[in-house]
């Protein structure tokens, strides 16, 4: 069977895995990257460790993950100079993920040089988002000079639970509609039609569509210009304030929905307004894709919020028994991949574990041809 590295760097982490065809031989995730705690002090001697302490005798190929592709990327590609100049030129859409994913590509190869390495985007699976989904209503030549559309995020998260529903309800994956949320600390929904990627909440950046851990979702855009000239806030205040002092941090001063829902519980009235707006946010979307899709076969919820906060799930879709979408109390507080509707329910409800690193090994093998 092929052997496979995944490497997965995020803004200050980097997580790793290393497969033998579906086995995982090795795990781990290196964090706080760039802190004053002795950890590594940037995300290229992250990469050195891990790769110093593996035996990667008989490695297939090293996939990796790439945030932004624009619209040059639509498919996982093997990396060569090319393809990392291209990536380079995309940071003005990622500028704090795309460096970091850089900085990955370029230590693997350097150590591997014999190795195909491979890329793996975050936004490539929204490619097939219709011109009506990705284009915003501003000035054309703006928007083609600037690079401006809806690019979509999570890919490989939507892409990897979309295809396991199907295996879970037994249905062919290009005969599937599935509407999947993928909340996290970033959040995001994503309409799925016959495998293909028809709607999604993330935008140009990762900041548009649902409420997140930090970040504010959706907003009037006048906000920033009232901001900016009643408040005086500079560009990169109000940048810091809708993406790092926003969404549950803003509403209830800390980013955890798991201690959101503890306030809620003892009565926080911070913190259930936070949820109702957290909550209302999703059905909007729910709804809205529905109405896009026609027809849905399964919804399904994953990430940390999505796969282990059960009211976020009852709240979410509560009021939506005419569309056919209703929880079980009792399949709700149950664990692992499973469904949580009623039994003959119009549209399957679902959890389902995401793993983003899995899928991009399979998606890495696929370029490669192995296993």
């Amino acid at each position: 069977m092929s052997r496979v590295l995944v490497l997965n760097c995020g803004s200050s982490s980097v997580k790793w895995r290393h497969y033998d065809g579906d086995r995982v031989l090795d795990q781990g995730t290196v964090e706080r990257i760039g802190e004053p705690d002795g950890g590594p002090t940037d995300h290229s001697e992250a990469v050195r460790r891990i790769l110093d302490g593996l035996d990667l005798t008989g490695l297939t190929a090293v996939g990796h993950r790439v945030v932004h592709g624009g619209r040059k990327f639509t498919e996982p590609v093997l990396v060569d100079d090319a393809v990392l100049a291209a990536i380079r030129d995309l940071i003005p859409l990622a500028p704090l993920h795309n460096p970091v994913n850089l900085a990955g590509i370029e230590v693997a190869r350097a150590a591997l040089p014999d190795v195909p390495q491979v890329a793996v985007f975050d936004t490539a699976f929204h490619h097939t988002l219709p011109d009506a989904a990705a284009t915003y209503a501003i000035d054309r030549d703006t928007a083609e000079r600037y690079g401006i559309r809806r690019y979509g995020f999570h890919g490989t998260s939507h892409a990897y639970v979309s295809r396991r529903a199907a295996d879970l309800l037994g249905r062919p994956y290009d005969q599937l509609n599935t509407i999947t949320l993928h909340l996290g600390n970033g959040a995001s929904a994503c309409a799925v039609r016959n495998g293909r990627s028809v709607a999604t909440s993330m935008g140009m950046s990762p900041l548009e569509g649902l409420v997140m851990g930090t970040r504010s979702g959706d907003i009037d855009p006048t906000v920033i210009f009232h901001l900016r000239r009643e408040g005086g806030l500079s560009v990169d205040d109000i940048d810091d304030l809708l993406n790092h002092r926003s969404g549950l941090l803003g509403l209830t001063g800390v980013n955890d929905m798991r201690e959101v829902l503890q306030r809620r519980a003892s009565g926080g009235r911070a913190a259930a307004l936070a949820f109702d707006v957290y909550c209302r946010r999703i059905t909007e979307y729910v709804g809205a894709y529905y109405a896009l899709l026609g027809r849905v076969d399964a919804i399904v919820f994953t990430a940390g919020v999505g796969e282990h906060a059960a009211p976020v799930r009852v709240a979410a879709l509560a009021g939506l028994h005419r569309l056919g979408i209703a929880v079980d109390e009792a399949r709700n507080d149950g664990e692992g991949d499973r469904l949580i509707s009623p039994d003959g329910a119009e549209v399957s409800v679902c959890v389902i574990r995401t793993d983003e690193e899995w899928e991009i090994a399979r998606q890495t093998r696929d370029v490669v041809g192995a296993g």
